[in-house]
């Protein structure tokens, strides 16, 4: 999977489209993405140790990250490259201008 933690993503699909937010967690074994602010559900819950107060709370849901794409500072939502440095270690690469991400 190619979107990690903390990466500023554009949402391309669904009722959230256009939007944009920073991932808060990936996971790859479900090839699926939380971004902060976007696919949000309303759950119940009831009051427990860990939460004092139940009701109603806006959860981040998560969503394929086939639906997301990463954004680059210089040309916007871009697909994502890799390239070998010389000392050997892969970088990310924005694959329209060829800016490292």
């Amino acid at each position: 999977m190619r979107i990690h933690k903390g990466d500023r993503v554009q949402v391309l699909t669904g009722k959230d489209r256009g939007k944009t937010g920073e991932v808060i967690r990936a996971m790859p074994s479900e090839q699926k993405v939380i971004v902060a602010g976007v696919n949000i559900a309303k759950r119940h819950t009831r009051p427990t140790r860990a939460t004092t107060q139940g009701g109603i709370i806006d959860k981040d849901m998560p969503m394929p990250v086939a639906s997301v794409a990463l954004l680059c500072s210089k040309c916007g939502p871009t697909r994502v490259g890799y390239r070998l440095t010389d000392d050997g270690v892969k970088t990310r690469i924005c694959r329209k201008c060829g800016g490292d991400l």
